[in-house]
């Protein structure tokens, strides 16, 4: 099933304003639908479209490339030839697929862009990964798009619902809660979701009414995908990033989140490990939250990256993740989390989900730990705020509570330390829509509103 989502808006626009002056590169992780909805584009946008899936491609085709590229009628007439198709009609498509297997077709966009008879698109995963661009000229006549998995709204569309979003995006605006009977329907949904996940398989697998065993099938399958990858990288790297991914369930288990290189490796240092939580992060299957030092505007320049944090990109992998040790998954387990009734750390599921949303909302993920002297007492004491982010040139601080818990006394402190001016402070937690004190408190499904 081809499913509805949001990238294709952007490539609508990528289109319109380039006009054929840059290719456009889609990256995200493996198995997100990037391809699906590439065909999917040059179908209904161009005359014609051709397809080079650089994971299927023989030598000749890729030979081409190399020998052809300082006489382009000559390049096209070979590629024809070997692909047994020509293009017809003036507007047409070349689409890259899996482009960083094959880095030398991603350095002749330049030229193919300026010579203009044709448009490209690529699609790849571990674009920025340092074997993938060494030896190769970066086209600058490339526009770069992110693509992660099925957000909230993008499964809602799934399941044929059009109406919940536009309802949660009224409450948000007006800062009117939804009452407890829609809240409490709308949280069902979003649990299912969580479970689900935004992985398009596992999402069709539950849209065509498959079972929670059968939909983890599915799950288990793509994370065996995303090993397979780690362990290519880890043939040069000692399995660093296979044992760091394996770990982040147990990781989110901690006090605070954070990761302790010591439950990798009892000896192990950061600066061995960086290259390898990197590779992760930027093959976009896990997100990194890093630690600043000071609360200011320009998050990144304060950004200590030796103390972070590691959520999966997609939070149904990790429901998944977390019961592997199982033999099989109970459909029972999957019920019960979906109804609020299962006895493990939910906290670090919606944390997870949090963080994804974050950044799929095109966030960079940040937290800020900092030491206080509360009125009244001498000892100074640690606190966190889970995320930062930024909203009008304002530091907006974000606290997750994964209970009805609405203590904010890390957001008083922080204030009271820094001399902040806040736009909005958030806290993320399972009840309604509530304003209080400054403070918006707000339900986790409203995450991809901030």
């Amino acid at each position: 099933m081809i499913f509805k989502r949001k990238v294709y808006d952007k490539l609508i626009e990528w289109k319109t304003l380039a006009a054929g002056t840059s290719a456009v590169l889609l990256e995200g992780a493996r198995r997100i639908g990037k391809s699906t909805i590439v065909e999917e584009f040059a179908k209904k946008e161009y005359d014609d479209y051709m397809i080079l899936d650089f994971a299927r491609e023989n030598q000749d085709v890729k030979n081409n490339f190399v020998e052809n590229m300082n006489d382009l009628d000559t390049f096209f007439r070979n590629l024809f030839l070997l692909k047994g198709k020509r293009l017809k009609g003036k507007n047409c498509v070349i689409i890259f697929d899996e482009v960083q297997l094959f880095p030398q077709a991603r350095q002749a966009i330049k030229y193919l862009v300026a010579d203009g008879r044709y448009e490209y698109i690529e699609t790849g995963s571990l674009i920025s990964i340092r074997k993938n661009v060494k030896d190769i000229l970066i086209p600058s006549e490339e526009y770069r798009i992110k693509m992660y998995p099925m957000d909230f709204e993008e499964y809602l569309w799934a399941i044929n619902d059009e109406v919940t979003i536009p309802t949660i995006r009224e409450s948000f605006e007006k800062r009117k809660p939804l009452g407890d009977a829609i809240h409490r329907r709308i949280m069902k949904s979003f649990r299912t979701y969580m479970v689900v996940g935004g992985m398009p398989q596992a999402v069709d697998a539950y849209v065509s009414g498959k079972s929670y065993e059968q939909i983890d099938f599915v799950k288990r399958n793509i994370l065996s995908l995303y090993e397979e990858d780690l362990a290519k990288y880890d043939t040069e790297n000692r399995e660093k990033a296979s044992v760091i991914y394996r770990t982040i369930p147990e990781q989110l288990e901690n006090k605070n989140s954070h990761f302790k290189l010591s439950m990798v490796d009892k000896n192990a240092r950061y600066q061995n490990y960086m290259d390898a939580v990197s590779f992760i992060s930027e093959a976009m299957i896990g997100n990194e939250c890093i630690n600043v030092t000071k609360p200011e505007v320009a998050l990144e320049l304060f950004a200590d990256r030796s103390n972070f944090k590691l959520y999966m990109g997609d939070t149904g992998l990790l429901v998944t993740q977390i019961m592997k040790n199982r033999d099989s998954t109970d459909e029972d387990l999957y019920k019960a989390l979906i109804i609020d009734n299962l006895g493990i750390n939910q906290g670090m599921i919606v944390e997870n989900i949090v963080a994804q949303m974050l950044r799929a909302a095109g966030h960079e993920l940040y937290f800020h730990e900092y030491l206080y002297v509360p009125e009244g007492t001498t000892r100074e004491k640690k606190y966190e705020i889970d995320f930062m982010i930024v909203k009008k040139k304002k530091i907006c601080p974000i606290e997750v509570k994964s209970s009805n818990y609405m203590s904010h006394k890390s957001f008083d402190y922080l204030i009271q330390k820094y001399q902040l001016k806040c736009e909005n402070r958030f806290i993320i937690y399972t009840k309604d829509l509530k304003y209080q004190d400054g403070i918006m408190y707000i339900p986790i499904y409203m995450t991809m509103l901030l």
